[in-house]
């Protein structure tokens, strides 16, 4: 028996060396392949057998070693920890990147900057105030007014095809994270093949398994647990996306289905923030114009929720803001943004009589209300996406500048009814209006004229491109202070947040088509038509480019004039810029400090590799001579027995 044993310790020496090789020149043969984690034999002794006793003790030989397994060398920490702020990275990457493109759009860093359009057209109309009757200054207004609007309509133009772009991004995205799920799907059924006899851990399919697990992290955010067959569970934002039997695959849909899917936080409201029925009890949608096309993430298992929780902003408080793919989806936003996005605040003086009291105070606190609501949804939805943010803040100012020069030209004026009227709006639908209701029409008593032979009145300087600016009704009774007319009227075509046509926004607007082919057209002359120039007029539009005229949004209080509030808008995008920037700076750091640490953990070092080697090769060496010279005893003794 004991001759038994001293040959097995010989024999376990040369394979436990042979299988510490073996291991070692897998080590080496991968020392450059990405991911891949250094292995490490695990050595017990082998089985003791007991060859007697006394009273004393137990006579026992020991049969040499053994491979217990051969395991990773990695650290389970280190990787839960580098897939969270690898996904933090990703999230603030696509920020960042956002913020880049939106930075070369306005040309600020590069010298072609829109500033300049905005500065042409002021140097224009001062020009114009000066010499108003030379048809120089005047075309030069007019083409400065294009090359304003053509300038502004291509950031705007160019900002959706950047929206379309991460759509193609967030589409992709999605695609990659379920070719992962599938693929973690057939890993965990061949690893668990592979180890279910116990006799060797299946490292090479791990290393697989890992990799994509640290691919899909900086997609997403992932949660992970092994079960005792050697399986992953693998959650994304909370749900089970991967199990011991199955993967559940994310969907892109369109936003036209996404809201058909989630009608309560995309349905019209009332006053009271209730959501607004049909005839039938079902909630009306609010219009999506351009945005029906943009792309959100859904679990079709779950009925089409969405993939992550949209109720409040992502913040690194709440670990909320891990993922590339939900910081795509929130830097491209949720539609198009627009001037109507940003809520306006309320005058409490609009509620008060001339004396400053209060005179419908429950129409004011709905008002204010309705002005919270829409300042939380504006944060969630539109402050919180870089680009909806700039659509909306950057319409702001064109409309702004858009409706300033347009009331100069073809003022409105407000009249009271004395009758009932009916309003055929462009879209079709009716406005009913009561004898005593307030309504705006076109104001030709101060209107100033063109300078053609025909002192053309009316002639806007931006037009809408299907909606007139007015609508002529005959025959209606109304009141101007405390006289009473009959007459035909202009009625303004008013603009309706839920039509898009109806807004003087970007993309909708264009240069009028009458200006541009006589540009004598330019109502610049005095509504009186003796041949005068309407210097109060023009005086007018150049102090209403001075005085302020709005907030950059709702959570700023300071009132900009047009070019300071250029300056603000800018500056917040290059402030919001530097924020991103510090803070993808900062994860990347951040992800490299705990790489290296798993790298120094996981890491193939080629000179240990070799010193490994020289071990097992004494060792090889050792259990050879040691079986040489148990080889030269059973010869000597068999000898000696002949």
């Amino acid at each position: 028996m004991s001759l038994f044993g001293d040959l097995s310790v010989g024999t376990s020496g040369l394979k436990v060396s042979q299988h510490g090789l073996n291991v070692v020149a897998h080590n080496l043969s991968n020392v450059d392949t990405t991911g891949y984690v250094r292995q490490q034999v695990v050595l017990d002794t082998s089985v003791v057998k007991n060859i007697g006793g006394n009273r004393i003790s137990t006579f026992q030989v020991g049969l040499g070693v053994d491979s217990q397994t051969v395991r990773q060398v990695r650290d389970f920490f280190l990787d839960q920890a580098y897939r969270t702020e690898i996904g933090r990275q990703g999230y603030y990457d696509a920020q960042a990147a956002a913020v880049n493109e939106i930075e070369e759009l306005f040309g600020e860093l590069n010298g072609v900057a829109f500033r300049d359009a905005l500065s042409d057209l002021w140097i224009s109309m001062q020009e114009l105030s000066k010499e108003p009757d030379s048809r120089v200054a005047q075309a030069t207004f007019i083409e400065n007014g294009v090359s304003f609007l053509e300038r502004a309509d291509k950031i705007y133009t160019e900002l959706k095809n950047y929206q379309k772009d991460l759509n193609v991004q967030i589409r992709d995205q999605i695609k990659r994270v379920n070719e992962i799920g599938a693929r973690l799907d057939e890993l965990n059924l061949e690893i668990a093949k592979n180890e279910s006899d116990g006799r060797e851990n299946a490292n090479d399919l791990r290393d697989e398994r890992n990799n994509l697990l640290d691919e899909l992290g900086q997609i997403v955010k992932v949660d992970y647990v092994e079960t005792l067959n050697g399986k992953v569970i693998v959650n994304v934002e909370g749900v089970q996306f991967v199990n011991e039997d199955r993967y559940h695959p994310m969907e892109a849909v369109t936003m036209a289905d996404y809201m058909e899917i989630n009608p309560e936080r995309y349905c019209e409201r009332d006053a009271n923030g209730d959501p607004i029925l049909d005839d039938n009890g079902n909630m009306i949608i609010k219009p999506i114009d351009e945005c029906a096309d943009v792309l959100m993430a859904v679990w079709p298992h779950l009925g089409g929720d969405d993939v992550f929780d949209w109720s409040s902003v992502p913040s690194s408080e709440s670990n909320t803001d891990i993922g590339g793919l939900k910081g795509a989806i929130q830097a491209r936003g949720t539609g198009i943004g627009k001037y109507t996005d940003i809520p306006i605040e309320p005058k409490r003086e609009d509620y008060c009589d001339e004396n400053g009291i209060m005179v419908d105070k429950d129409k004011y606190d709905e008002a204010v209300g309705k002005y919270n609501r829409d300042c939380r949804e504006y944060n969630l939805n539109v402050e919180s996406s870089i680009v909806m943010r700039t659509q909306a803040q950057f319409d702001q100012l064109i409309h702004g500048i858009i409706t300033a020069i347009n009331d100069t030209f073809c003022p409105n004026k407000t009249v009271v009814l004395e009758q009932d009227l009916t309003v055929t709006l462009p879209n079709g639908d009716t406005r009913e209006y009561k004898a005593g209701d307030e309504i705006r029409i076109f104001d030709e008593e101060n209107a100033p004229v063109g300078v053609d032979k025909d002192h053309t009145q009316g002639t806007e300087f931006f037009s809408r491109k299907t909606v007139d600016r007015y609508q002529t009704i005959q025959n209606v009774k109304f009141s101007v202070g405390d006289e009473v007319f009959q007459k035909a009227i202009q009625v303004y075509n008013e603009e309706y947040d839920n039509d898009n046509y109806s807004k003087y926004t970007l993309g909708e607007t264009e240069i009028n088509l009458d200006l541009l082919s006589n540009k004598s057209k330019i109502p610049i002359m005095t509504a009186d038509r003796t041949g005068d120039f309407d210097i109060a007029a023009i005086q007018g539009l150049m102090e209403k480019w001075q005085a302020p005229f709005a907030t950059l949004s709702p959570n700023t209080l300071t009132l900009n004039n047009f070019m300071s509030y250029y300056t603000q808008f800018t500056g917040s995008i290059a402030t919001k810029g530097d924020e991103y920037h510090v803070l993808s700076d900062n994860q990347r750091a951040m992800v490299e400090s705990i790489q290296d640490k798993r790298t120094g953990i996981t890491g193939v070092s080629s000179d240990e590799e070799l010193t490994y080697l020289i071990r097992f090769q004494q060792a090889y060496n050792a259990s050879a001579r040691y079986i040489n010279v148990i080889d030269e005893m059973l010869e000597h003794i068999i000898e000696k027995l002949g």
